[in-house]
């Protein structure tokens, strides 16, 4: 069954809720904003990709529900952390945080060295503690908050050039739990997101039309993933039809195995 946008969900909880997504520029991120833009929320963003994010503000025409970008080097803790702490003070605290900045450039173990392992743990695993760490306080006034973090299903299925990228998003969902347990008496709940092979401008760079039609042959469902799939499934999880929904771990992949 398609799904156009106008037939997706409205979640009346999210109406005004302030969100917060990092990577939101392209790809996946960019059907984030989309998405919770659609629903009414006050929608800021982080990018380092300057013109993708300008594009896709200026794609909501100006009007007053269009997302905030600011450019941002997620791997700079310390100003990541003041940047949020001044956004927090200037218009209140955050009630979402949607962790998706990551980077999956290919590489071998031999490739490997302890500056590039570095690197890509810095990109694709510390500032996803260190954004919630900063608007955790906040939620914790609200009395309630959500913190969605992205997984990968790379790791689940051991895909081959990637083993910085899985380690990062294998202990993702480590992390996903661990906050949930420690922020379950705050009221903040903490899921985590695994979605299957989307399509996206970055996604195409690594596969052929054979190599697309590969995947597709090996989900249950035949359809072609794409951004707005998974916006879905934050959208539900940052809503409070998902009240009592922490500490797990949910697939978007069409039964890819």
């Amino acid at each position: 069954m398609t799904t156009t946008r106008d037939q997706r969900a409205v979640y009346p909880s999210l109406k005004g809720k302030r969100v917060l997504v990092t990577g939101g520029g392209s790809g996946i991120g960019a059907g984030i904003v989309e998405g919770f833009v659609r629903q009414g929320c006050d929608v800021t963003f982080f990018d380092i990709a300057e013109e993708d994010s300008k594009a896709l503000v200026a794609s909501f025409g100006g009007a007053h529900a269009a997302p905030v970008f600011h450019k941002m080097d997620l791997t700079d803790t310390a100003n990541l952390q003041a940047r949020i702490k001044e956004m927090v003070e200037a218009n209140g605290a955050f009630d979402i945080l949607i962790n998706n900045a990551a980077n999956d450039d290919r590489h071998t173990i031999d490739e490997i060295t302890e500056d590039y392992w570095e690197n890509r743990l810095n990109v694709n695993l510390k500032h996803l503690f260190f954004c919630a760490q900063a608007v955790i306080p906040g939620m914790r006034e609200k009395g309630e908050g959500a913190i969605i973090n992205l997984g990968s299903i790379s790791w689940h299925l051991a895909l081959e050039g990637l083993t910085l990228y899985q380690t990062s998003k294998a202990a993702i969902e480590g992390l996903t739990r661990s906050f949930a347990r420690e922020l379950g008496p705050d009221n903040i709940r903490s899921v985590c997101i695994i979605p299957g092979n989307v399509r996206t401008p970055r996604q195409m760079k690594w596969y052929t039309p054979e190599g697309e039609a590969e995947i597709v042959a090996a989900q249950c469902l035949k359809g072609r993933l794409v951004p707005d799939d998974i916006a879905a499934m934050a959208l539900f999880l940052a809503s409070a039809d998902a009240r009592l929904i922490t500490g797990h771990s949910y697939f978007v992949d069409a039964g890819w195995r």
